[in-house]
């Protein structure tokens, strides 16, 4: 741990995330910075957020809500956090991925290190030549509807790292800014677009699976459909 700082994370650490973070592309967020502007202070910028994170001074920005049409005539709600923020959420993403990633089912694939939308298509298709029946299953709002204090029991369950429990915690409650300007407190839910939401998926359906007390029911609309060959 560096002297006089509370958490210990390395300026190698952020480094290593920023670069896997521009390797990802992507829009700036509420503060207009992209890739190039942020580049051309980039030792500084890394520093500072270097410095804050590891005394617990971080608090990421709100983040720049974009709305996106679905098919369905509906729209999806998009977060898009600064470059400085997604650095963050990748250092814990680095630290706290490890720690979850081996109780994922092995048949899950979405958000998942080494696999994509392509590895599912495959073992779908050698499937299909195997069973007659195919089973889609949709949470409608999902993200929208996380419980914030189910899910830092989730994340507790797998960690007891005081920053990663920290900064987490953060991620979550972080207002969204509309392109209107509106700013909107979050309760609950977690927006897409973030690099943290993917790590609360199986670890927070586990937790809500395998509590031997019920529940709060959530407002999750499920939808099922089976198709016969």
């Amino acid at each position: 741990m560096s002297e006089g700082k509370s958490f210990e994370i390395s300026r190698h650490q952020v480094l290593e995330a920023y670069k896997r973070v521009k390797a990802n592309h992507g829009a700036g967020g509420v503060d207009g910075i992209d890739f190039e502007e942020f580049e051309k202070n980039l030792k500084n910028n890394l520093y500072k957020l270097w410095n804050r994170m590891s005394s617990g001074s971080y608090f990421p920005k709100a983040v720049r809500g974009v709305e996106i049409p679905k098919k369905n005539g509906m729209k999806r709600l998009l977060g898009i956090p600064t470059i400085e923020d997604r650095v963050a959420q990748m250092v814990v993403r680095m630290r706290f991925e490890p720690l979850v990633e081996p109780i994922f089912c092995d048949n899950s694939y979405g958000y998942r290190p080494n696999r994509s939308a392509l590895d599912a298509v495959a073992v779908t298709r050698e499937r299909c030549w195997k069973m007659p029946w195919v089973l889609e299953f949709d949470i409608k709002g999902l993200f929208d509807n996380i419980d914030h204090k189910l899910m830092m029991k989730a994340v507790t369950k797998h960690t007891d790292s005081k920053w990663i429990i920290l900064y987490i915690e953060r991620f979550l409650k972080a207002p969204i800014k509309m392109s209107d300007g509106t700013i909107l407190q979050r309760n609950s839910g977690t927006p897409q677009g973030g690099l943290c939401k993917a790590l609360h998926k199986d670890p927070y359906a586990k937790l809500m699976i395998m509590q031997s007390k019920p529940l709060k029911p959530l407002k999750f609309q499920c939808f099922i459909r089976i198709y016969f060959a």
